[in-house]
């Protein structure tokens, strides 16, 4: 289970300080201050379980640690805001059992302020909603922050940017979809990659310390130019559990 949290009132542009093993924390708290290059924290690769073979779930968590996984990556949908159906806290809870890797909940659903409390109980170490889902974002922030997590908020392939500037000194992660949700193994939309690059210029130029996160079409081909525009975090699915060597998979993706 995870170890003890340090709790902390909300502080905007701060990130929640959490046991020193997870990378999510050493990654965040190494720097706060801003960098010329765009590329502000190391790479951390996030495997999806939605990719997994859900009859062996179990065996995913242990392959994405075994691989070298530094976060577990959970798409949660509700049929409504995206059309599929995946699974709920329950799932989160017996999950959280069988590893200490940080749990990345990322909420694909109608009204998540009514949802955050269940995945936060359930173990979940970060919760990410959408912004398209939500008319006050900035209360479900601090809502998750005052439960003691780190707060993410994600955006579609058609949400420009632009759209979270008002917010950006409060979150710990912006998670940019590069597929339209739903359904794994799709090919990523180059347009998104432009909106990482925007992003990356709004972290430098307010001195943000969030992380970027890119979902969707991320490989071993496409992870490069995700990173040279300002990712720091690759979600992979369908890459990582269908790679015949998942290790390398993961450290191609550090690296390329």
């Amino acid at each position: 289970m995870i170890s003890q949290r340090t709790k902390c009132p909300f502080r905007g542009r701060r990130a929640f300080a959490f046991a020193p093993q997870f990378a999510y924390d050493i990654a965040m708290d190494a720097d706060k201050s801003p960098r010329n290059d765009l590329q502000m924290h190391p790479i951390l690769v996030a495997p999806s379980v939605l990719s997994s073979d859900f009859s062996r779930i179990a065996d995913g968590i242990s392959l994405i640690e075994q691989a070298g996984g530094d976060v577990v990556h959970l798409d949660v949908m509700d049929g409504h805001f995206v059309p599929n159906l995946t699974f709920g806290p329950k799932m989160v809870r017996d999950l959280r059992k069988l590893t200490t890797l940080p749990f990345d909940a990322h909420l694909m659903v109608n009204q998540p302020e009514k949802m955050v409390g269940w995945f936060a109980d359930a173990g979940a170490d970060q919760i990410c909603f959408h912004l398209e889902a939500v008319v006050h974002a900035h209360r479900i922030l601090q809502e998750i922050h005052g439960l003691g997590k780190k707060a993410g908020i994600a955006i579609v392939p058609s949400t420009p940017a632009d759209a979270l500037r008002e917010i950006l000194g409060y979150v710990d992660v912006v998670l940019v979809m590069t597929v339209n949700p739903g359904f794994g193994g799709q090919k990523l939309i180059p347009e998104c990659v432009q909106k990482v690059r925007n992003l990356a210029e709004m972290r430098k130029a307010g001195g943000y310390g969030f992380r970027i996160s890119v979902d969707g079409g991320v490989n071993r081909e496409t992870a490069h130019m995700l990173k040279s525009a300002g990712a720091d975090v690759l979600v992979t699915g369908s890459a990582f559990f269908t790679a015949d060597d998942p290790a390398a998979e993961v450290r191609a993706l550090r690296t390329s």
